[in-house]
C-alpha cells in the first residue's frame, strides 16, 4: 500500500508540473495575427452627367453645346432635339418660339434647322459656359458675340461649309449642322471642347404635389403656337406636342421624352419695330415644376445664369433625366389637369 501511494503521489506531481509548464508557455506565447485579405477589386468611382443626373461610365468632361433651333411650323419636325439634355423654349418674334438646345451627355449626328441668335438666348447659354451655335443674329446678339461674351459658330460665315442647306426645305428653315462639323469648327477657332460643367440640382425622392398629367401652353390662339405635355405613368415622363402633333425627330422619328417640365413666367417687352423682345431673366418670379405626374407651384431664381426652382425660398431639385424649360410672359397661358 505504501508503494502504491508513492507511485500515485509521483504521478500527480508530474501532471501538475506539466500543467503549470503549459500554462506558462501559453502566457508567454506571441499572438499570431491572421493576415487581412485585401480587396483586390478596385472600387468603381461613380460618375453622373451634370445636366441629367444620370449615370456616366467615365468622368463627363465634354463642353456644353448650345444650339439655336428653329420652331417655325415650316421647320417641323426638327432634327436632334430628342437628345438634348436641357431645352429652353422662348418666344422670338410674334407668337413663334425658338429652342435653345443644350447637349452634354449625348449628341445627335446633326441638329437643326438652326436659326438666328437673340441676346437672351446667349445669356441662357452663358450660364453653362456653352459653345453657342446659331445662323444669323439680331443687332444686340451681334454686339454680344463680337465682344467675346461667348464662344460661337455662326452660319453666316460657314454657309455651305460647316452649315449645310437641306433640299427638302426653303430658307431660312433649312440650315443644319453636324456635331462633327461643330467639333471641326471649334478646333479651327481654337475653342476648348473640354470643361468641368457645374451640375444642376437633382433629387431622387418622389416629387410631392398636386396631380397634373397634362400641361397646355398657349403662346397665342393659333394652333401652331399651342404646346402640350402628356405624362406617361408607365415610363414616368412627358411626351411633347406642338399644334396637336407629337414632337418627334425628323430623321429617326424618336419622340421627345422628358422627366421635368419647368415653366417660368418672366416679363416680356417689345424692343423694336421688328417685334424683337427684351425678356427679364434676372429678377425671378413664379412658375410651375412638373415631375412624376404632379405639379408644384414654385418661384424661380437666376443663379449664375441658370434659372432654378425654389419653394418657400428653399432650392428644390429636378428628377434625374431630361428637362424642358418653357419661358412664358404670364402663367395665365398655362393650364394643367
Amino acid at each position: 500500500m505504501k508503494r502504491w501511494l508513492i507511485v500515485i503521489s509521483g504521478a500527480c506531481l508530474l501532471f501538475s508540473g506539466c500543467a503549470k509548464i503549459g500554462q506558462n508557455e501559453r502566457q508567454h506565447a506571441v499572438p499570431v495575427e491572421t493576415p487581412k485579405q485585401e480587396n483586390k477589386e478596385p472600387q468603381q468611382q461613380k460618375f453622373v452627367f451634370p445636366l441629367t443626373g444620370l449615370p456616366a461610365k467615365t468622368r463627363p468632361d465634354h463642353r456644353v453645346i448650345a444650339v439655336m433651333v428653329n420652331n417655325h411650323p415650316k421647320a417641323r419636325p426638327q432634327s436632334g432635339l430628342y437628345k438634348a439634355d436641357v431645352v429652353y423654349e422662348v418666344l422670338a418674334e410674334g407668337d413663334i418660339t425658338r429652342f435653345l438646345a443644350l447637349y452634354q451627355s449625348e449628341f445627335p449626328e446633326k441638329v437643326g434647322p438652326v436659326r438666328s441668335a437673340r441676346d437672351y438666348y446667349i445669356e441662357l447659354s452663358k450660364g453653362f459656359h456653352a459653345l453657342y451655335i446659331c445662323h444669323g443674329w439680331s443687332p444686340e446678339a451681334k454686339t454680344m458675340l463680337e465682344s467675346g461674351e461667348a464662344d460661337y459658330l455662326n452660319g453666316l460665315f460657314y454657309d455651305g461649309t460647316l452649315f449645310k442647306r437641306a433640299s427638302f426645305r426653303k430658307a431660312p428653315h433649312n440650315s443644319y449642322i453636324t456635331f462633327a462639323n461643330i467639333e471641326k469648327g471649334a478646333t479651327e477657332k481654337g475653342y476648348t471642347m473640354q470643361d468641368t460643367v457645374e451640375p444642376l440640382p437633382f433629387f431622387t425622392n418622389e416629387a410631392k404635389g398636386d396631380v397634373a398629367q397634362q400641361v397646355d401652353i398657349s403662346y397665342s390662339h393659333r394652333d401652331y403656337a399651342h404646346v402640350q405635355y402628356k405624362y406617361d405613368p408607365n415610363k414616368k415622363g412627358y411626351f411633347r406636342y406642338s399644334g396637336g402633333e407629337q414632337t418627334v425627330d425628323y430623321d429617326t422619328h424618336i419622340p421627345v421624352f422628358v422627366q421635368n417640365v419647368f415653366i417660368v413666367a418672366a416679363t416680356h417687352t417689345i424692343a423694336d419695330g421688328y417685334g424683337r423682345r427684351d425678356i427679364d431673366l434676372t429678377s425671378g418670379g413664379h412658375g410651375y415644376l412638373f415631375q412624376n405626374g404632379t405639379v408644384k407651384h414654385v418661384e424661380w431664381k437666376n443663379v449664375n445664369g441658370r434659372l432654378l426652382p425654389y419653394e418657400n425660398g428653399v432650392p428644390i431639385g429636378f428628377v434625374p433625366g431630361k428637362t424642358w424649360v418653357n419661358i412664358v410672359p404670364t402663367l395665365d397661358i398655362v393650364q394643367y389637369r
